[in-house]
């Protein structure tokens, strides 16, 4: 069996108070709906100890899990904004410096004649 990553033993300390934030929400919501981890648990398919661990926000349960838990509970159109493109302020600004400020002139000129 493969050792367990070092990342999911020690997740770096923002991932880990992400984790426990979004386990504690989902809990929330599933708690003001009024359902059990059995009921969650059944409509997933999964185990009941594997939403236990979602909601203790265990770094090593698989995204797919708190998709589903968020799917459940009527939330997936909060996904929209993680990572968002346009929020992405690094990201753009490293795109920026890479685009050419003018058009390459072609070294030769192109005809239709195949």
């Amino acid at each position: 069996m493969p050792k367990a990553s070092h990342f999911f033993q020690a997740p770096p300390f923002e991932v880990e108070r992400a984790l426990i934030t979004l386990g504690s929400n989902l809990r929330t919501a599933r708690l003001r709906r009024n359902l059990t981890l059995e009921q969650v648990a059944e409509k997933l398919g999964v185990g009941r100890h594997v939403l236990a661990d979602a909601e203790r926000g265990k770094p090593s349960t698989s995204v797919g899990i708190y998709v589903g838990l968020l799917w459940v509970y009527g939330l997936t159109n909060h996904l929209t904004a993680v990572a968002d493109a346009e929020e992405d302020e690094v990201g753009r600004l490293l795109a920026q410096n890479r685009e050419r400020s003018r058009a390459r002139t072609p070294k030769e000129d192109l005809d239709n004649d195949f």
